[in-house]
């Protein structure tokens, strides 16, 4: 089942925010990169553990059991959706910036002088510099792997001649938050693993779009937040087992040795983990509500409840609505693309071929030589349509093709955006 404008519209009617009005026109997200509206269960969630299950861990009381219990499930709904059987390889911290510059203390510990790192000029700048700094710290070399200004994908015939025995660790982004590069992740771990290197993926911006499956692209470590896939601020770290328990993090005397405890400093966010377990749930379920959605509306009946049961688990629904939501998407990003070609004044950054669409996700950034990207935004903004300007903290890119200071204007489109709010957006940019 895929998805289509009658089960999108079903969709929209459980995400509140989603009828915000501005300047008496509907609202158009269509700033789900820098973070995405939360369906109402995700809302619920949250409210309903701080009434009825607010605790610390480990206690011996009621409410303490119960939140520990709930923990335990969104450690497995976690694993679930990133990939993995293994619920305790998944921790939970404040945001991926905090988990990214942890984890790299910990690594670079058994780093010398004369090892190497490699990196891409194609990353969010938290996949950067926590590197770059652990790497200065220890007299480690930092090599980095350029990007192509004509269609902002990596030149991956760099990573052959890059990678070596003296690597120590490959860091790089599965999607670029800035140009929705979809990047080949799983042949660069494999490149990493062949030497003996550690590799790192942040998934910040692939999570929402497309299935994770660390299983499949044998990564050592990703990492992904859970406000850009329709949850609260919350950032997951994924690791392989053996180094989980090998490494040695940054922690209290009193936290736990085992794993995920020694990897969640203090005292985390019960709230928002159960507003994140509620939003994989969320997730798990969009295939299924489409399905509802568009029967019910055949028939003109109620939808009926979800099926939870044992012989439907959860990552099968996860993989099926993933599949549908990147289907969707790439309807969306068509229609968009067919518009801006219209408009020869607007430059897209990034993959521009239809042909390969397949290669990336439905994440736009444009340039305007007359107005710049504040003005643009500033504009739509009035419209009652909301996107980004400036780097987005994708600052090695932006400064590689050459857009700084000003940046560029991001479109980002996800599965709760409609062709309607894409036309009024291109609308706009037309009276330019």
């Amino acid at each position: 089942m895929t998805l289509n404008d009658s089960s999108v519209q079903s969709l929209r009617q459980i995400f509140p925010a989603l009828r915000k009005i501005t300047n008496g026109q509907p609202a158009a997200f269509f700033d789900g990169p820098a973070g995405t509206q939360v369906p109402q269960m995700v809302i619920d969630a949250i409210g309903n553990y701080l009434i009825n299950h607010n605790a610390n861990h480990a206690g011996l009381f009621e409410t303490s059991v119960e939140s520990d219990q709930m923990l335990a499930t969104a450690h497995q709904a976690a694993a679930d959706l990133v990939g993995t059987a293994d619920p305790d390889s998944v921790s939970f911290g404040s945001n991926m910036t905090t988990l990214t510059f942890a984890l790299s203390r910990a690594i670079s510990q058994s780093w010398n002088p004369g090892d190497e790192i490699v990196l891409s000029r194609l990353e969010h700048d938290a996949n950067f510099t926590p590197w770059t700094l652990a790497a200065r710290d220890r007299g480690v070399t930092v090599k980095m792997i350029d990007v192509d200004p004509a269609d902002c994908t990596l030149r991956l015939e760099q990573y052959e001649e890059k990678i070596t025995d003296r690597t120590r660790l490959v860091a790089v982004g599965c999607a670029s938050n800035a140009v929705g590069t979809i990047n080949p992740v799983e042949s660069i771990c494999k490149m990493a693993k062949q030497v003996g290197a550690v590799s790192f993926l942040d998934a910040v911006h692939y999570a929402p779009h497309a299935s994770m499956d660390v299983q499949n692209w044998d990564c050592d470590f990703l990492i992904c937040s859970a406000y850009k896939f329709f949850g609260p601020h919350i950032g997951i770290m994924y690791g392989k087992r053996n180094l989980l328990e090998s490494l040695q993090p940054y922690k209290l005397r009193t936290s736990p040795d085992d794993t995920p405890g020694r990897w969640m400093t203090g005292t985390q966010n019960h709230e928002c983990i159960a507003g994140t377990l509620a939003a994989i749930e969320y997730l798990a379920s969009i295939e299924e509500r489409a399905s509802n959605a568009s029967s019910c509306q055949a028939e003109n009946v109620a939808p009926s409840n979800l099926d939870d049961s044992p012989q439907n688990p959860r990552r099968q629904k996860l993989e099926a609505s993933m599949a549908a939501i990147r289907q969707y998407e790439q309807i969306l990003l068509r229609h968009l693309m067919e518009g801006l070609e219209r408009l020869p004044e607007i430059k897209v950054w990034g993959i521009t071929d239809p042909e390969r669409f397949d290669q990336r996700l439905p994440t736009i950034s444009i340039t305007h030589p007359k107005h710049s990207p504040k003005a643009i935004a500033t504009q739509l903004a009035e419209e009652g349509i909301y996107v980004w300007h400036g780097n987005y903290y994708a600052l090695p890119l932006t400064e590689s093709i050459g857009v700084e200071p000003e940046g560029m204007v991001r479109i980002g489109l996800c599965h709760y955006n409609t062709r309607a709010e894409v036309d009024r957006l291109l609308e706009c940019l037309a009276r330019l």
